[in-house]
């Protein structure tokens, strides 16, 4: 079974700043789009970040010149750099993939378990 395993959350003062990682167990070389979302308490999930396979990068207006997304196909990893961190940047964001090959089997629509960001102001 492919797996999406997210690191790097944690609480940061206001300000601050944390990377983001998710990790794929396959590969993500054929990946069109990855991404990442997040869910407040109360609020529906929404998107933060994609990047496309050719490198097309899509912001929610809201983080847009603060967070910056990136992609190791070599890795397997996708990325998410977060700074000038504010209070309403508290949710679990977790990474989506929309394809992942392992073992020679395609998966599609793969998530994360998510990781809790904390923004204590």
């Amino acid at each position: 079974q492919v797996q999406l395993v997210e690191s790097g959350g944690g609480l940061v003062r206001a300000g601050g700043s944390l990377r983001l990682s998710c990790a794929a167990s396959g590969s993500i070389g054929s990946s069109n789009v990855l991404a990442w979302y997040r869910q407040a308490p109360g609020k529906q999930r929404e998107l933060v970040a994609r990047i496309t396979r050719s490198g097309t990068l899509t912001y929610a207006d809201s983080v847009k010149g603060r967070f910056t997304i990136s992609r190791d196909n070599a890795k397997g990893t996708v990325y998410l750099e977060m700074n000038s961190l504010k209070p309403e940047d508290t949710a679990v964001y977790y990474c989506y993939v929309d394809q992942i090959l392992m073992g020679g089997r395609w998966y599609f629509h793969c998530w994360g378990q998510g990781t809790q960001v904390t923004v204590d102001s």
